[in-house]
């Protein structure tokens, strides 16, 4: 604790400087899980990269005491030797914990917890003037809801009290997969399968509009002989959405239920090798047979921390439509048949998650407080209180206008449902659309309370900015493929800190 708080000392000085200075700051983390344009130079930064450890785990509480930069695979690791994990884990092992409460995340478990917001007991802040608080639940409540999903627009979040579960020694998750054929019967079994009390992980993937998989996992401590183990985290094992393609083929043909036994931490990051299946589109854009053995020969640069560097120093982010949206169950079917249209979207697979939603001014912040009858009883639960949470990753058009009017479309959409999109990814509303959905009247009030006006306002966080749609000659040269994937895969291979360098 004395390093944290020596290094939360210094981070409060630079924040108090630019108060008195009166000037506008960024904070930067060191590294990023959002496709979202940077704009970061040294001028206007302040530093918390070094917030990066565990500080201290209390087995009785069963909590965990983490600085935000913990990503999720050091914190999984740490807390499984105590047989303890996260109640929700996100997806990518280079997530972080900060990132995780401040950006909207959710995981497999949220149909169960909520956003990963919802699992934190308390965070420390540094507020717009310097000043270090604790907010909670109970303490400065506003302040703590407030910062949930504000990503990083209401102060320097410096310190983090994580839940945890029980999960026992070695433990293993019995992975069970559903086959259906259409979205009604996937929603009718998610929908069934959340009254499941023994139930902790449920997610589906679309493969096609009459091919859908749901998987439903539940925590193992002794694996059954009749089934086999799977690994997802080794060069050698197959990428985790191939393997359940193939098993989804067994589930379609069988009256017997399909299971897998698999490591618990390598069904946590199950979908880190290759982003899901967002890898898949590298091979076809440098030209590379996608097969098993190109999958193990690349697999260094498949992990979701070098495909992020790459993406960003590439700037193939502007070509690739890469969002995640909540929609109503009601309005799920008619989503899947509008993305289905290749004017639209027209890939697959897609990922669905459900979501639980915290009644308002609670979980997820100012972007999910919408509903008020939300429960953390899961024996009783109502439609209402659940978005499905829709993973949409694939190609856009090269052309810049048109891939702006695509991505425009599909945020048009999923108002016109009544539905959300986090904001992690590219973000095209205008001003005026943006604050027609979000609350700006208590954000600009909240980050007056708290002196955050010195920090860019949520929509000048989010917005891309839209360049000219006028290319000059070098811009079309690097769009020729493969040479902006080359010179973002060398970018990513050498190392370094693409961030700061980034304006």
């Amino acid at each position: 604790m004395d390093f944290h708080s020596s290094a939360t000392a210094d981070i409060a000085a630079a924040v108090r400087r630019f108060h008195e200075l009166k000037k506008p700051f960024r904070i930067y983390h060191g590294s990023t899980s959002s496709t979202r344009q940077r704009r970061t130079d040294h001028s206007n930064v302040v530093d918390i990269s070094g917030l990066n450890n565990i500080l201290s785990i209390d087995e009785s509480r069963m909590t965990v005491l983490v600085e935000p930069n913990v990503p999720m695979d050091m914190l999984a690791r740490h807390t499984l030797k105590h047989n303890l994990i996260p109640l929700v884990v996100m997806e990518f092992r280079g997530i972080t914990a900060g990132g995780g409460f401040s950006g909207t995340s959710g995981e497999s478990s949220s149909f169960k917890y909520g956003f990963f917001d919802r699992t934190v007991n308390f965070i420390e802040i540094i507020l717009g003037n310097g000043e270090r608080v604790t907010a909670s639940r109970t303490e400065e409540p506003d302040l703590f809801w407030g910062a949930a999903s504000s990503f990083g627009t209401m102060g320097v979040v410096t310190l983090l009290e994580i839940q945890l579960r029980y999960v026992g020694p070695n433990p293993h998750l019995e992975l069970e997969y559903l086959f259906t054929n259409n979205m009604e019967e996937a929603l009718a079994k998610m929908q069934s399968s959340v009254l499941d009390p023994n139930l902790e992980y449920l997610d589906g993937i679309v493969f096609s509009k009459e091919e859908i998989l749901i998987c439903k996992g539940r925590i193992a401590q002794n694996k059954g002989s009749d089934y086999p183990t799977h690994r997802f985290t080794r060069p050698e094992d197959e990428w985790f959405y191939i393997h359940a393609q193939s098993r989804m083929q067994e589930a379609k043909l069988s009256e017997n239920a399909i299971v897998d036994y698999i490591p618990l931490e390598d069904y946590l990051f199950r979908y880190d090798r290759g982003a899901f299946w967002g890898g898949k589109y590298s091979y076809e854009y440098f030209f590379v047979p996608f097969t098993r053995w190109t999958r193990w020969l690349f697999d260094t640069c498949m992990g979701t921390r070098m495909m992020y560097h790459a993406l960003h120093e590439s700037g193939l982010a502007n070509q690739y439509i890469v969002q995640d949206v909540g929609i109503p169950y009601d309005k799920a079917s008619e989503f899947v048949d509008w993305l289905d249209s290749k004017e639209t979207f027209g890939h697959y697979p897609l990922w669905l998650c459900p979501l639980r939603v915290q009644s308002a001014g609670e979980g997820g912040g100012l972007l999910t407080a919408k509903r008020d009858t939300a429960t953390t009883d899961t024996s009783d639960t109502a439609d209402e209180d659940f978005l499905m949470n829709f993973g949409i990753w694939g190609p856009g058009p090269t052309d810049r206008r048109r891939f702006i009017d695509r991505n425009r479309r599909l945020e048009q959409k999923v108002h016109s449902l009544g539905g959300k999109k986090w904001l992690y990814a590219h973000t095209y509303y205008t001003e005026d659309e943006f604050w027609s959905i979000y609350d700006r009247k208590s954000y600009d009030a909240l980050r007056g309370r708290y002196h955050a006006k010195n920090l860019p306002s949520l929509y000048e966080k989010v917005r891309v900015e839209l360049e000219s749609p006028s290319a000059s000659w070098s811009e079309w040269f690097w769009s020729i493929r493969p040479f902006a994937g080359w010179y973002g895969a060398w970018k990513a291979i050498s190392g370094g800190d693409y961030l700061m360098r980034s304006s």
